[in-house]
């Protein structure tokens, strides 16, 4: 049976903005399932996680590449806490080359993560948010709106995203879901094999990312911001 504690899933949710955004609903006494590819990497986290509320978080691997696997997690949330209220679709990959060097699998496996995958976290999760005229978010980019060189992969795959999004908002709302949307700017993050350093003070952090989808949660059911672009206040630290 369903209770009255809200539910989560975060895509991509072992480290990152998925852990930041984690932690923060956490606090706010959500409990949060969190997916990585590496089953290692999920039950760590979520280790952690529970250390902030026992029995808050649930860690599963999953592939947002595989529908099936989706569902099997949506599966586990729904026969550990009965009901799904949030998904916050995170996962993502980043690859950047040149068009002359970009290859069909590094293509594929942008898009396939990226844009694909969020549709199928969509899918799986579409019932389970019906009956609890839920929230679905997702993470893109101002990758989605600026495009620069060497991003045709990434840029492609979040500009998709943002379309989408925005499609999927028109869709459905009419069911009682929100749909949103959020584009940051510089994150220190781990992304694209970066290591997270004190030079990286002035980008966004991923609790502010966190703060951001706290705050969706919480706007009058009345009100949608269906698109929000974030980024750092002064770039490069400047």
């Amino acid at each position: 049976m369903a209770d009255s504690t809200k539910t989560a899933l975060i895509t991509g949710g072992s480290k990152g903005i998925g852990y930041g955004i984690a932690e923060v609903l956490i606090n706010e006494g959500i409990k949060v399932a969190i997916t990585s590819r590496s089953s290692v990497a999920a039950e760590l986290a979520a280790a952690k996680l529970n250390e902030i509320k026992p029995g808050y978080a649930l860690g599963v691997a999953a592939d947002v590449r595989d529908l099936a696997s989706q569902q099997k997690v949506v599966d586990a949330i729904l026969g550990k806490w009965g009901q799904l209220d949030y998904v916050i679709a995170n996962a993502g990959v980043g690859h950047f080359a040149s068009i002359q060097e970009l290859t069909p699998e590094q293509w594929h496996e942008t898009i396939d993560i990226n844009l694909t995958g969020v549709f199928y976290t969509a899918k799986a999760t579409l019932e389970a948010l019906k009956k609890s005229e839920g929230y679905f978010i997702t993470i893109a980019s101002l990758a989605g709106t600026n495009f620069f060189e060497n991003g045709a992969a990434y840029n492609a795959s979040k500009f998709g995203l943002v379309g989408f999004t925005q499609a999927v908002m028109l869709d459905l709302r009419k069911e009682g879901i929100k749909v949103s949307t959020i584009m940051p700017g510089s994150v220190a993050t781990y992304f694209n094999d970066h290591q997270p350093s004190d030079k990286d003070a002035w980008k966004i952090q991923p609790e502010d990312i966190g703060q951001i989808v706290s705050d969706l949660l919480k706007m009058n059911p009345r009100t949608l911001p269906s698109k929000i672009e974030v980024r750092p206040t002064r770039p490069g630290g400047k």
